[in-house]
């Protein structure tokens, strides 16, 4: 490992101040949280910032609908993310929001550099506009009659009835959803970064090993397409940042948001003595790296290292990018209780227990991690209680009743501990690799071998004669300090237990500089109970629907005008629909469709081909076997991808938030719900 201490900024993705953090949000937080704080361990200079994303129409509606500001609604919560945080033992060193003095000030030189430097262009667009709002609206704020199919309740970019794309404005009948309003197409000058300037720097930027290889693949891909103009602007009214010289268009909340990362750094440089210029200045050897997930890697690995170089700033070291977070092998759903906020985990459980699993779970490629529930209960209970704590419960007790809580001065096996040092560099290098499974692994095997030596030598069967009573001391002495070591392994991932273990043994520091230490003649502090083992009913008790918080959200959904209620109709329209249970037996994705999956549905004997605008949501090989309900008795449909026997039901706002319907376990397929 290298031994000059190195300067490093690492952030998070900022979440969006409209809404809570449910534990989706939390793996990248804590991947992030275990690797800075292995870095600090280490002896390194590692700032860790973050912010809260604080910009855009959504948060501008959202404070409407409640009645207060902006500024307001910002505020409540980032309160309420900062405890989330706090417990989950996120060891942010500064925490801020993209609504500041310094975001703006590198927003608007940011702009200005790549402005001057013939990187920003002014167009016409037309958009369609809200009358009774007073504001333009972005796709997802309209609906109406698909242009090519010709289906009802489609949105304004794409129809998931039959996959097409198209303009808002090309839209029939169009509908505002805020209001109900027909909107009306309106002239307006946006600011386009042109990103097509840089294919050159990004082809060479993301091959030159700061991206893992599937993301650099998939930036080629785009690159090779390539490039487009991104519009940057907004028109007014809107919650964000004017742009200095273009009074009534404001910035774009996904240009000011990455800025964000520059903005909290300056405010924890001001308050730290420390030279912003060090670490984002063009020559600056510091190194930066953003942890992100896999849906946002455009804005992080090609817009963002684009508009810092143009801008005569320096690019990150190194993009880190996870995978999604499902639920016992499914997308979170509120529905079966598995849509898991932070706040609602630290009610019931122990937010190391869910720090060590997704630990035991974290790599350092693009992968989706499930949280297995059982699984959950069975690795918290197997390796933290049952190795861990295990060696220093059936050890502690009798240095403390037999010793005085004295060490011995000297180890029963001492090629033990050896060997447990011997494979610090290994666990170092994964830890610094993001292999925190590999490190995890390796940690647990290390417990293995000594609970396997403490069942050897039995301390308990020798404490009992007093011709043998003095062997148990430097037995016991030496799983203690086996014990130390391992916790000093897990410290990043387990930051309370280390520090109720370096009380316990009455140590300044678990910090790699004490590796090659002994704990000889050394006193010790009385053994307590550490971890308790997780019970079923706790984590049952945690997926319970929050009563509570479905009526609220029901009453919100029914006073806000955000979703208008569609046309009534007479029980004798419902009756008119035959729901059946159908099985998925085959799923693929469509060429040339970017929403739509092609599904094979069996009806009980009878088989169906349904085209269903579920792509964002789901990967097509996870579909196959599971159940949902499609209506039966709709007219097929013909597709330019082929003939749709039907339609699948799923619930939710769109894009990736879409969930299928499912019938209860047992349901057989073809079988009718009444």
């Amino acid at each position: 490992m290298p031994t000059d201490r190195r300067t490093i900024l690492v952030t998070s993705a900022l979440p969006y101040a409209n809404g809570s953090i449910h534990l989706g949000h939390m793996l990248e937080y804590i991947q992030t949280d275990i690797w800075v704080r292995y870095q600090k361990q280490s002896g390194n200079q590692c700032v860790y910032v973050c912010a809260d994303d604080a910009h855009g129409t959504a948060i501008m509606l959202r404070a409407q609908t409640l009645g207060i500001s902006p500024e307001e609604l910002i505020a409540d919560v980032k309160a309420e993310h900062e405890a989330d945080f706090n417990g989950f033992h996120i060891g942010f060193d500064h925490y801020s929001s993209t609504h500041t003095d310094a975001n703006r000030h590198y927003s608007e030189l940011i702009y200005s550099r790549v402005r001057d430097a013939g990187g920003i262009a002014v167009r016409t667009i037309s958009q369609l506009f809200d009358p009774e709002k007073e504001l333009f609206l972005a796709d997802r704020y309209v609906k109406g009659i698909c242009p090519k199919c010709g289906a009802d309740d489609q949105y304004g970019d794409n129809c998931e009835a039959c996959g097409a794309t198209y303009q808002a404005s090309e839209l029939k009948n169009p509908k505002s959803t805020l209001s109900g309003a027909t909107p009306v197409l309106k002239d307006s000058e946006h600011l386009f970064f042109e990103l097509g300037q840089h294919t050159d720097f990004l082809k060479e930027w993301t091959r030159s090993g700061r991206l893992q290889p599937e993301v650099a693949n998939k930036l080629a891909e785009w690159i090779e397409g390539g490039l487009k103009s991104w519009d940057i602007s907004r028109d007014a009214p809107y919650f964000g940042f004017e742009v200095p010289d273009h009074p009534g268009t404001y910035f774009y909340v996904w240009l000011d948001a990455p800025i964000g990362y520059m903005g909290a750094f300056k405010e924890w440089c001001d308050a730290n003595n420390f030279d912003f210029d060090s670490v984002w200045g063009p020559n600056s050897d510091a190194e930066v790296y953003h942890f992100i997930g896999k849906d946002i890697v455009n804005f992080h690995c090609l817009f963002w290292p684009a508009m810092l170089n143009q801008a005569d700033f320096r690019t990150p070291t190194g993009v880190n990018v996870h995978g999604f977070v499902t639920v016992d092998g499914r997308k979170m759903s509120k529905s079966r209780g598995t849509f898991i906020k932070a706040r609602t985990y630290l009610d019931h459980l122990d937010p190391e227990y869910l720090r060590y699993y997704f630990a035991t779970k974290l790599s350092a490629r693009v992968e989706d991690i499930d949280l297995s529930l059982e699984d959950f209960v069975q690795k918290v209970n197997s390796d933290l209680v049952g190795k861990l704590v295990n060696i220093a419960s059936r050890t502690a007790g009798f240095i403390g009743k037999k010793f005085d809580g004295q060490l011995a001065s000297e180890l029963a096996n001492p090629e033990l501990i050896e060997a447990i040092r011997a494979k610090g560099p290994e666990i170092r290098d994964s830890f610094e690799k993001r292999e925190f499974s590999r490190a995890t692994r390796e940690i647990m095997a290390l417990a293995d071998d000594v609970n396997a030596w403490i069942a050897d030598v039995a301390p308990w069967q020798l404490a009992k004669n007093e011709d043998t009573l003095a062997q148990v001391q430097p037995i016991c002495t030496t799983a203690i300090n086996a014990f130390r070591l391992l916790t000093l392994y897990l410290q990043p991932v387990m930051p309370t237990l280390a520090a109720k273990v370096q009380a316990f043994l009455n140590v300044d520091s678990l910090g790699y500089e004490t590796l090659n230490d002994t704990l000889l003649n050394h006193q010790i502090e009385s053994f307590t109970p550490l971890l308790t083992r997780i019970e079923m009913k706790d984590v049952e008790a945690m997926i319970q629907p929050d009563v509570t918080e479905v009526k609220e959200s029901a009453k919100t959904e029914a006073t806000s005008n955000i979703e208008p209620i569609a046309p009534e109709c007479t029980i004798d329209d419902f009756t008119k629909v035959d729901l059946r249970v159908a099985t998925i037996i085959a799923a693929k994705e469509v060429e040339g469709a970017d929403k739509l999956l092609q599904l094979t549905l069996d009806l009980g004997g009878e088989t169906r081909q349904v085209f269903s605008g579920i792509k964002a949501a789901y990967q097509a090989e996870d579909l196959v076997g599971r159940q949902t309900v499609m209506i039966a008795n709709l007219a097929p449909r013909k597709m330019k991808f082929g003939v749709s026997e039907g339609m699948v039901l799923a619930a939710g706002p769109g894009g990736s938030e879409i969930y299928l319907l499912e019938p209860d376990q047992g349901a057989q397929a073809g079988q009718r719900i009444r």
